[in-house]
């Protein structure tokens, strides 16, 4: 009996101070408080966020919508974080657990408040609308991810203070550190800062259609920290590195005013006078007169003849059109061909074929044929 007696008075101690001195039964309510909560969480979710995305719906703009749906997950952390701390509460901790205990609900706090501000830079992205005139859309991009990189450091510090890590001290090692890593990674850093040119420069922006002489042509999709994606025009994407952007000679067609025709069109030598100043005449009246091309002061416009090549007397024509579209630049191409095909039957002459003249001083006449001996190779038997 006094046996029974021992060992229930050891089971009595163990429950009083089952973990680190926490009473087990405090510990199993604690984690039943902490489960309640962790219920709640989903009628948080599905009552409390489906009522504010029905009040943001029923407004005309679309930004409290994005806002809602942005702050949607760190919200359901509050619910974890209430219960964190109510249970820790509960449990009435010694002075050493009750001051970790702390500092993880307030590092969940710290952590959820961050992690909101950091969901809400897209949706609030709008405000820097206004610096459109003063930075590409590259540049605010690169700036809303500083901004989204700055709250996540600030939280990342926020955290380690509330740990008692001073962040002075971490931050002067990561800089010898830094330094150690930046001579091995110089490419990366020149790649950084070459990029950081490209956008200050504005040589290109998102969608604009660049040539990199011996490099890549197409369209830019992306330009990153360390490169830039250029997807080219059978659909292959290309990685560029942005220093090979920076140092290379970079043509940007999405930035044309106007696009060039620039023809040298070569009629037969048989042409005369009057038919030649009537071609270069209407092909001129043709380009001058036409909407779909840019006339003088606005671009330079010249039909003239030019010289005289081995088989051509040669019409040169420089002009612009108003369109930059490279689909409506053909079809225009198209019809000023026809329309000078036109002007050339009509004036009566033609266009020339490459073609060569051999002028010998005597023709052969009565001289003797050429002598060719017979075969000596011996006549097999």
């Amino acid at each position: 009996m006094e046996t029974l007696r021992a060992f229930w008075r050891l089971v009595v101690d163990v429950w009083e101070h089952g973990l680190y001195g926490v009473d087990i039964g405090r510990l199993a309510i604690a984690v039943a408080i902490f489960a309640g909560f962790l219920l709640a969480r989903r009628l948080f979710t599905r009552f409390i966020m489906a009522t504010l995305k029905r009040w943001t719906q029923r407004t005309h703009n679309e930004i409290d919508d994005k806002i809602i749906e942005a702050l949607e997950n760190p919200m359901r952390l509050v619910p974890v974080v209430v219960g964190v701390f109510f249970a820790a509460e509960y449990l009435d901790l010694s002075d050493t657990m009750a001051l970790g205990a702390a500092k993880l609900v307030r590092s969940l706090i710290a952590y959820t408040i961050f992690w909101g501000l950091y969901s809400i830079v897209e949706p609030l992205s709008f405000l820097l609308g206004r610096l459109n005139r003063v930075f590409t859309k590259v540049m605010l991009d690169w700036l809303i991810k500083a901004v989204k990189l700055s709250f996540a450091f600030i939280g990342g510090a926020t955290i380690l203070e509330i740990w008692g890590i001073q962040v002075a001290p971490l931050l002067a090692g990561l800089g010898l550190f830094g330094v150690a890593v930046a001579l091995g990674a110089q490419d990366l850093f020149k790649n950084l800062i070459a990029g950081i040119l490209i956008i200050a420069e504005r040589r290109f922006s998102r969608g604009d259609w660049i040539l990199v002489d011996g490099v890549v042509e197409g369209t830019v999709e992306n330009v990153g920290f360390r490169s830039t994606v250029v997807r080219r025009f059978d659909k292959a994407p290309v990685h560029v590195p942005n220093s090979e952007l920076s140092d290379s000679a970079v043509t940007n067609f999405s930035a044309m005013t106007h696009r060039r025709i620039y023809w040298k069109i070569g009629v037969e030598y048989r042409t005369t006078v009057a038919q030649l100043r009537h071609i270069r005449d209407a092909i001129e009246d043709y380009v001058l007169t036409s909407k779909d091309f840019a006339t003088p002061p606005e671009v330079s416009t010249f039909v003239r003849i030019d010289q005289f090549s081995d088989s051509s007397i040669d019409i040169m024509l420089y002009c612009f059109t108003r369109t930059t579209d490279w689909g409506e630049w053909l079809k225009i191409k198209e019809e000023l061909a026809y329309r000078i095909k036109q002007i050339v039957e009509e004036a009566g002459s033609a266009f020339a074929f490459p073609s060569q003249s051999l002028y010998v001083e005597t023709m052969p006449g009565d001289a003797p044929e050429a002598f060719v001996p017979p075969d000596t190779a011996p006549v097999k038997e």
